[in-house]
């Protein structure tokens, strides 16, 4: 008797395929819309403008190619952490602005992720940018942990040194969104 082989083809669907960046996005859009408060865990020694501050984070704004979340401390709306799709890889930039709307002399500082990550993880090491507006941050990576019925972190490292800066904030429960930041319209 003779046995013939036949080539099984599998269809998966489209998530099935999809990478960690792919899975990681996903994992951030999810979030969209809603506010979290947040919880400093580890800062530099000595700066402590964090300290004592309600930290919310507002996952505002998101697109297939961008995904900007506001990063409220106390009182201050000046900070917007942008993730942008690059060509397979993620973007972090870090955008701060003033009360007025105007750019801050340091702004748009961070890195582009140097491979896949995981769907729940990605690093952003300095860039060439960074380095050239800040100095000293040539060394940082950025960190950005998502697991959507827990937590989202957000950590910074400065390779060689002790500067290390963590907030968790609790996914499990929503906070109402703050003010638009500045330089935003709604």
């Amino acid at each position: 008797m003779r046995v013939f082989w036949l080539p099984i083809i599998l269809v998966l669907p489209m998530a099935a395929m999809a990478g960690p960046t792919d899975e990681y996005w996903d994992n951030l859009t999810e979030l969209c819309g809603n506010a979290y408060e947040g919880e400093l865990i580890t800062h530099p020694e000595g700066e402590t403008g964090f300290v004592d501050q309600r930290l919310v984070m507002h996952v505002r704004d998101c697109s297939d190619e961008r995904i900007r979340i506001p990063f409220m401390v106390g009182e201050n709306l000046s900070r917007t952490w942008v993730l942008t799709r690059r060509d397979g890889r993620i973007e972090l930039k870090h955008d701060h602005r003033y009360e007025d709307g105007s750019p801050e002399e340091v702004t748009m500082y961070g890195g582009t992720s140097t491979n896949k990550g995981r769907a729940n993880e990605q690093y952003f090491p300095a860039d060439e940018q960074t380095r050239q507006v800040i100095e000293e941050a040539f060394s940082n990576v950025w960190v950005m942990r998502v697991f959507p019925d827990d937590k989202f972190t957000y950590g910074l490292w400065r390779l060689g040194t002790p500067r290390v800066f963590q907030v968790d904030f609790d996914l499990t429960e929503t906070v109402d969104a703050p003010p638009a930041p500045w330089g935003w319209e709604d």
